[in-house]
């Protein structure tokens, strides 16, 4: 039986986005998988940082590049608890990942409202993996904010 599944994974970019909840950030965590071995952690640090940038995505593919020691993350798969936003496919578009998975999709920010050829041609999409979980992560923090 094979442990290393969607949602295994999925799983652990949640407990990123958890980190990210915990200190007041928006709970979005991503994860970076080669060869069903994780090779980078984030979660959202734009507050902590002071940085519009900071997103989970972009923390996850400059560690993973690091990681690896080189820009590109071909055998790769990302595992993101939200949709990216433009500039992070933009940034995955650079990367040349091979493969994204995400949770939650979103309608206000996400890549797809502009246009789903932001991806890379040859980078896999692949959504609604542990979408409740994802979404309720999210809503629960914003309800709090209100």
């Amino acid at each position: 039986m094979d442990i290393y599944t969607e949602e295994y994974f999925m799983k652990e970019a949640l407990k990123e986005a958890s980190k990210a909840y915990d200190k007041d950030e928006v709970p979005i965590g991503a994860i970076i998988v080669h060869n069903n071995r994780i090779i980078a952690r984030a979660h959202n640090l734009t507050e902590s940082l002071n940085d519009v940038t900071a997103h989970a995505e972009m923390q996850a593919l400059t560690a993973a590049e690091n990681y690896l020691g080189g820009k590109y993350l071909r055998d790769c798969i990302m595992y993101i608890t939200l949709e990216p936003c433009v500039m992070c496919a933009g940034a995955s578009y650079w990367s040349q990942i091979s493969k994204i998975v995400y949770g939650a999709s979103d309608q206000k920010k996400g890549y797809k409202n502009i246009s789903e050829k932001i991806m890379h041609t040859k980078t896999e999409v692949r959504s609604g993996v542990l979408e409740n979980e994802c979404s309720n992560l999210l809503i629960d923090f914003f309800n709090k904010k209100r």
